[in-house]
């Protein structure tokens, strides 16, 4: 039986390793370097004048205020005034010689958003480093986690590296080098464990990525990682989650833990795996996310003993839930995922045939899917977020991830609607700006850097004209539907300016880049959007072929 557990946990560590290889070799185009009239600054002095600010406190809006800022650091936040009076300017920080000043009057500003799940790009998707990163920016994200450096460590900490000198246009970067990645063969003792998490850190990971493993393996790898003081996140797959669920992982270490596999787990009372039926195939994806969809169904019910225990457990560990509501949302309504009307102008067409029905690419599988698995998926998400709601309530930490560039999920468009997401599972919409900005920062272990707008921290923040605590919907790059008094509809919304590291950039201009990237290689390929099963039109006489 032990030689059996280890044959299958080798084939596992194999499978994901392949993954990465395969990653590598499929390295997305690099970020070119920053263009004139790409951002401004970082300026000696930078005053944003007369907004209300949405800080992640808790505190409620207040303004007017003036920020200034000198380099990438906040130097001084001070109220000028008050709603409806005329700012005198005798209150105000006074500009110097060589000062920009930004007038944001009526203007809201929050703190940068943090996205703990921020993959960048895929070759399979077509998905460049610029592309992802505009679309990004444009929506405010102004760092990210990348869990499993996926075009390859060394290309990840070059980007972090330009990123922190703002030589590309770009959020910041943590970069989480998925478990056993550039081993020469699988990890299969405790201490070739430990071996490769200290290599993993000289490196210069900021962390690890786990799917699983043997116990004694990954409690090692934990522990070690653990004393040279970096942090991790897993994705518990359903292969290895019945030895080792997230409770399990936590005790051993585990600081995040993505998604919700292993959560449901470790709520089981009355048995010990999740009910497979005997067709299920695991590479089959309509079969894995079918049942996935059936899993919290399986668990103690809300307001039991093992719910409480399990979840004040976990509190007590200190570990942080990122849920992705988002990514999994094409699984209770598939037609409205699909039919996001961002894709016509954001989503390159390679990105659109990835998503598209298949059975090899990850998150394709709609071989078969219909009302019964979104009632299900339904069902599913009303547990989950009940858990994720009650979690947060009793002081745990819930974070803001995305995991853009599967099942319709767009880069950037995605996070926005993890952030109505949590608005669904009962947050208060500080609380939403609370999860997308300072508890990403504590669990990134920065929270004395970013994640709140305080004097000392780096300077990154979102401004918008219209109040996302009213409509959150006003923070996409599409903007949100407005009927005025002239009996007009119009667009209002999104983000005016996204600032990172004391660098300006005009979010729109960004997210225009963006639009412009799509057109040319939907032109390049004579190609319009149409939905699966439905045959393309014909090009015409003299033009290029799909």
């Amino acid at each position: 039986m032990r030689r059996l557990r280890r044959l299958l946990t080798t084939a596992l560590i194999v499978h994901c390793t392949l993954c990465v290889v395969n990653s590598l070799k499929a390295q997305v185009e690099k970020a070119p370097v920053r263009k004139a009239g790409e951002g401004g600054g970082p300026y000696d002095q930078l005053i944003i004048r007369g907004v209300t600010l949405i800080n992640s406190t808790g505190a409620p809006p207040i303004g007017p205020v003036d920020i200034v800022v000198e380099k990438n650091r906040i130097a001084q936040i001070r109220q000028v005034g008050y709603p409806g009076v005329p700012i005198d300017p005798k209150s105000r920080p006074q500009a110097t010689v060589g000062t920009q000043e930004l007038n944001c009057e009526g203007m809201y500003l929050m703190p940068g958003f943090i996205d703990m799940h921020g993959h960048i790009g895929g070759k399979d998707q077509g998905a460049n480093a610029e592309y992802v990163f505009k679309l990004w920016l444009g929506h405010g994200i102004t760092t990210i986690r990348d869990p499993s450096a996926g075009n390859g460590l060394d290309w990840v900490l070059e980007h972090r590296a330009k990123s922190d000198r703002n030589e590309i246009v770009a959020p910041r970067i943590k970069a989480y080098t998925v478990f056993g990645q550039g081993s020469k063969d699988p990890i299969t003792t405790p201490e070739q464990a430990r071996t490769w998490v200290r290599l993993n850190a000289q490196k210069g990971a900021d962390g690890i990525k786990f799917f699983g493993a043997e116990p004694g393996v990954f409690r090692a790898a934990l522990d070690e990682n653990k004393k040279l003081g970096l942090r991790s996140a897993c994705h518990h797959a359903q292969l290895e989650v019945a030895r080792m669920n997230a409770l399990a992982t936590a005790k051993a270490g585990l600081t995040t833990m993505e998604h919700w596999y292993g959560l449901p787990e470790s709520l089981f009372d009355d048995r010990t795996v999740q009910d497979y039926p005997a067709t299920y195939n695991y590479n089959n994806e309509q079969d894995r996310f079918t049942e996935a969809g059936n899993l919290w169904q399986q668990a103690a019910k809300p307001g039991t003993d093992r719910w409480n225990k399990v979840m004040d457990e976990l509190i007590a560990l200190d570990f942080t839930l990122d849920p992705t509501f988002n990514i999994y949302e094409a699984n209770r309504e598939l037609m409205l995922a699909r039919r996001a009307e961002w894709h016509d102008d954001y989503t390159l067409p390679s990105l659109w045939r990835f998503y598209g029905p298949s059975r090899i690419s990850h998150g394709s599988y709609w071989h078969e899917w219909g009302t019964e698995q979104e009632v299900a998926w339904k069902k599913n998400y009303q547990l989950w977020m009940q858990f994720i709601n009650e979690y947060k309530n009793r002081g745990g930490r819930v974070t803001t991830g995305s995991d853009s560039g599967f099942i319709y999920q767009l880069y950037g468009f995605a996070y926005i609607r993890e952030l109505e997401l949590l608005r669904e599972a009962g947050f208060h919409p500080l609380e939403v700006i609370r999860a997308a900005t300072i508890k990403g920062a504590e669990a990134l272990g920065m929270a004395d850097q970013i994640g709140s707008v305080e004097v000392g921290k780096l300077a990154d923040f979102v401004i918008v004209k219209e109040n996302p605590l009213a409509n959150l919907k006003t923070l996409y790059g599409t903007g949100a539907i407005h009927l005025n008094e002239k009996n007009e509809v119009e667009r209002v919304g999104g983000v005016t300016y996204t600032v990172k590291d004391g660098v300006v950039y005009d979010a729109k201009k960004l997210l225009a880049d963006v639009r412009a990237l799509v057109a040319e290689a939907k032109k390049k390929e004579n190609f319009e959007i149409t939905q699966p099963g439905v045959p393309m039109k014909p090009a015409k006489v003299g033009e290029g072929k799909n």
